[in-house]
């Protein structure tokens, strides 16, 4: 199985000596994000950056695991809301990295579906050994629930 997007990336005028970081990344779904470096490093703070598809793509991952999690353990789930954020820092090698990537995901189950905050933990675990996303990544995931 193999997964492709395209990056697309043409000169456009720019201020001396420096160059516009504004591109297009299409997937291969066929969907189109306009996206940029992020603002600390002379990106546009109006299209999506690298750290940020990062993060989503964990966030979307740990998600996506859960609800099957969920689905098989019969527990129907009505909302999933996930405030996450990415610190950026070095790494051991100090190279500019994301150190940590923290997801703060709400659940909220089915009327009449009562989950203990141990199975829910238990759930979140499961999900995140599980996720493809974070056994790829190097830095330090976080799950806070609540």
């Amino acid at each position: 199985m193999g997964f492709k997007t395209t990056i697309n990336w043409q000169s456009s005028p720019s201020e001396e000596g420096e160059f516009n970081r504004d591109h297009e990344v299409k997937f291969g779904t066929g969907q189109t994000i306009q996206a940029s470096s992020a603002p600390e490093y002379k990106g546009n703070a109006e299209k999506v950056n690298p750290e940020e598809s990062l993060l989503a793509a964990l966030s979307s991952c740990h998600m996506l695991t859960f609800l099957a999690i969920a689905h098989l353990k019969r527990l129907p789930v009505l909302s999933y809301v996930d405030h996450a954020t990415a610190d950026l820092g070095k790494n051991e090698a100090g190279k500019v990295a994301v150190v940590k990537m923290t997801l703060e995901p709400t659940v909220t189950f089915a009327e009449g579906i009562e989950v203990d905050q141990e199975t829910l933990d238990k759930i979140h675990e499961k999900a995140h050994a599980n996720c493809f996303i974070a056994n790829s990544v190097a830095c330090e995931v976080e799950i806070k629930t609540n």
